[in-house]
C-alpha cells in the first residue's frame, strides 16, 4: 500500500540494515534515494547505530520528525545474538580474528542458566573499546585502531530478559534472545557472559529484531529501498 510522504514535515522509515555496511553508509544511500525522489535535499537521521556486522531494525526520520530521534533512541529494543564461547576478539566481534582461547568443558545448559540472571535488571556495563563512545573529544575505537590503549567507565544500562534460544555443546554456540533499554552493548554483554563462566565469549551474529514497537518484519528491505520508495506517493 502506498504511502503519502512529505519528507519536509517528517517521515519515519525503519529499514533492516544488511550485514557489513555502517549505520552511516546506510542512512546516506538511503538519503541519496530519497533526495532524487524528492527533487531536492533531504534530512535524514537514524536512531540508535547499529554495529556494521550487525543487522535488522533502523529507524530513520527526515524533516521535522529528526527532532524524535532522541524519543526513538530510548525505546526498548530487542536483539537475537548468536555468542561463540571458549574465545574473544578485541571487539567482542567477528571485525577482528580471535586473539585467546578459553577453556569451554565446564560449560552446561545448567551453568548458562544460573548464569544469565547476574545480567538481568539494573546492571552497570563497560561498553567495548571498540566502540563510538568518546574519550576527549575523540571515538574510542580511534584510540584503539592506531594502538593505544583507552580505559572506559562503566554505564548504567538495564536488561529486561535474556532468553537461550538454542545452545550448541558440539559447537559451544549460544543464541540468545535480549530485551534491553538504551546503551546496552550486546558485545560488551558477550564479553561478561564468558568471564562470569569462567571462559571468553564474542558474537558470531547479531540481528536487531524490535525498536519499540516496530519489528523487523515491519521494516523496509535495505537492497529494495529503491523500489519501495517508487511505489510510494512523494508530496513535494
Amino acid at each position: 500500500m502506498a504511502i503519502l510522504m512529505n519528507f519536509k514535515e517528517g517521515v519515519i522509515i525503519p529499514i533492516d540494515k544488511p550485514y557489513g555496511i555502517t549505520s552511516f553508509k546506510a542512512l546516506a544511500h538511503v538519503r541519496y534515494l530519497c533526495t532524487q525522489a524528492n527533487d531536492g535535499k533531504v534530512k535524514i537521521g537514524h536512531a540508535g547505530t547499529l554495529d556494521p556486522l550487525a543487522t535488522g531494525v533502523l529507524i530513520l526520520a527526515t524533516g521535522k520528525m529528526t527532532k524524535q530521534i532522541e524519543t526513538l533512541q530510548a525505546h526498548t529494543k530487542e536483539y537475537v545474538a548468536t555468542l561463540q564461547l571458549g574465545a574473544t576478539t578485541p571487539s567482542y566481534d567477528m571485525e577482528h580474528e580471535v586473539n585467546e582461547n578459553f577453556p569451554v568443558e565446564h560449560i552446561t545448559r545448567e551453568l548458562i542458566d544460573k548464569t544469565l540472571p547476574q545480567f538481568v535488571g539494573d546492571i552497570e556495563q563497560i561498553p567495548p573499546t571498540y566502540s563510538a563512545v568518546k574519550v576527549d573529544g575523540k571515538r574510542a575505537f580511534d584510540y584503539r585502531r592506531s594502538g593505544k590503549e583507552v580505559v572506559l567507565k562503566a554505564k548504567n544500562i538495564h536488561i529486561d530478559e535474556i532468553e537461550v534460544l538454542n545452545f550448541d555443546t558440539a559447537k559451544m554456540q549460544l543464541t540468545i534472545r535480549v530485551g534491553c533499554g538504551k546503551g546496552t552493548y550486546i558485545r560488551a554483554l558477550a564479553r561478561d557472559l564468558g568471564r562470569a563462566m569462567n571462559s571468553g565469549a564474542y558474537l558470531t551474529a547479531l540481528r536487531r529484531t524490535r525498536v519499540g514497537d516496530v519489528k523487523v518484519e515491519d521494516c523496509v528491505n535495505y537492497d529494495q529501498f529503491e523500489t519501495w520508495l517508487q511505489q510510494q506517493i512523494i508530496d513535494k
